[in-house]
C-alpha cells in the first residue's frame, strides 16, 4: 500500500507537472517573436544540453551509451524523436496562431487514441465502455469538422503523433530520462544547423531581439525537462488511475486559457464536440477505475489464497 505521505507528494508533483503543461502556452506566447520552427530548434538544443548534464550527474552515462549501441533502440528513438518534434512544433504553431482551443481538443482525445492504437497494433481487446468512448469521441471530432468546414488537423495531429510516440516508446529499451535525452541529442545537430542557417540569412531572432527573449529561449531546456521530472516523481508515487485523472488538467487549463485569456471563439459546434468528448472521457475513466478495482481485488484474493495455503502447509503435521 502506498504511504500516505508519499501519495501526497505524488499528487503535488502531478499537479506541478500537469499544471505547468496546462499553462505552457503562456511561455510560447512570450517567445512568439521567434518563428515556431526556431522555437522548436531552441527547445531541442537547450533540452539536449540540460538533459545530458542531468543524466551525467545521475550517473546514467553507461545507460545512454548502451541504448546508442543497441540498433533496435537507436532506430526506435530516432523515430520517436521525429514524432515528438512534430508534436512540439504543431503545438507551438497552434499557440502562436491562436489555435490553442483546437490543441486542447487534441490532448483531450489523446487517451482515447491510445486505446485505439493499442487495439490496432497491440491486439488489446476493447471493453464495451472503451468502444463506446472511442466512437463517441470520433463523433465529436466529426461533428466539429463538418461544422467548421475543415478537418481539425491540429487536434488530430497532436493526438496521433503523441499516441504513436507513446506506442513506440513502450517498446524501446530505455526509461523516460534516457529516452528523452537521446531523442533531444539526436535532434541536436539538425537543430543547431537550422539555427546557423537562420543566422546566415538574417532571420534568427535569438541574439537579435533583446536579452529577455534570449533568456526565455535558453530556458526552453528547463521548460521541457522540469515538468517531465515532476511527472516521473508523480508516477512513481501514485496509482495509475490517479495519474490518468490528473492528465485531464492540462487540456482543461489550455481550454480555459484559449477562451478566457486569449479570446478564441468557443462556438456551438465546439460545445457539442467537447460535450461528446468529455462524455467519452467520463465513460473511459469510470471503466478504467472499475476495471482497476476488479484487477486489484482479484490480485488480493489470489495473494490471500496463496498465503492461506502456505499457512495450512505449515500447520499440517509433518511425516
Amino acid at each position: 500500500m502506498t504511504n500516505p505521505q508519499e501519495a501526497r507528494r505524488g499528487v503535488m508533483y502531478g499537479l506541478l507537472a500537469y499544471g505547468f503543461w496546462g499553462f505552457i502556452a503562456v511561455y510560447f506566447k512570450a517567445v512568439s517573436a521567434a518563428a515556431p520552427l526556431e522555437v522548436l530548434a531552441h527547445r531541442m538544443v537547450w533540452s539536449a544540453v540540460f538533459l545530458a548534464i542531468f543524466a551525467a550527474a545521475r550517473g546514467r552515462g553507461p545507460d545512454l551509451r548502451a541504448a546508442l549501441r543497441d540498433r533496435r533502440t537507436f532506430l526506435t528513438l530516432s523515430t520517436t524523436a521525429l514524432l515528438i518534434s512534430l508534436n512540439w512544433y504543431v503545438f507551438i504553431w497552434a499557440v502562436t496562431h491562436d489555435r490553442l482551443l483546437q490543441a486542447s481538443l487534441g490532448y483531450f482525445i489523446n487517451p482515447l487514441v491510445n486505446v485505439l492504437l493499442g487495439f490496432v497494433f497491440l491486439g488489446e481487446r476493447l471493453r464495451r465502455a472503451q468502444t463506446a468512448s472511442v466512437i463517441l469521441a470520433g463523433a465529436g471530432v466529426t461533428w466539429l469538422g463538418v461544422h467548421i468546414g475543415q478537418v481539425p488537423y491540429i487536434a488530430l495531429t497532436l493526438a496521433f503523433s503523441f499516441g504513436f510516440y507513446g506506442l513506440l516508446r513502450k517498446r524501446a529499451r530505455a526509461d523516460a530520462l534516457v529516452g528523452l535525452t537521446l531523442e533531444t541529442l539526436l535532434m541536436f545537430a539538425p537543430a543547431v544547423a537550422y539555427l546557423l542557417r537562420l543566422n546566415v540569412t538574417g532571420r534568427l531572432a535569438f541574439l537579435h531581439h533583446g536579452t529577455g527573449l534570449d533568456l526565455l529561449l535558453v530556458a526552453a531546456g528547463l521548460v521541457t525537462a522540469a515538468p517531465l521530472l515532476w511527472f516521473a516523481n508523480a508516477a512513481r508515487r501514485l496509482r495509475l488511475a490517479t495519474v490518468g485523472f490528473l492528465q485531464y488538467l492540462s487540456p482543461s487549463f489550455q481550454l480555459m486559457l484559449a477562451v478566457v485569456a486569449y479570446g478564441e471563439s468557443f462556438s456551438s459546434a465546439h460545445r457539442v464536440a467537447f460535450a461528446c468528448i468529455w462524455t467519452a472521457l467520463a465513460l473511459y475513466t469510470l471503466d478504467a477505475w472499475r476495471f482497476g478495482r476488479i484487477t486489484v481485488s482479484a490480485e488480493r484474493h489470489e495473494q490471500d489464497s496463496r498465503e492461506g495455503q502456505a499457512a495450512r502447509q505449515q500447520l499440517a503435521p509433518r511425516e
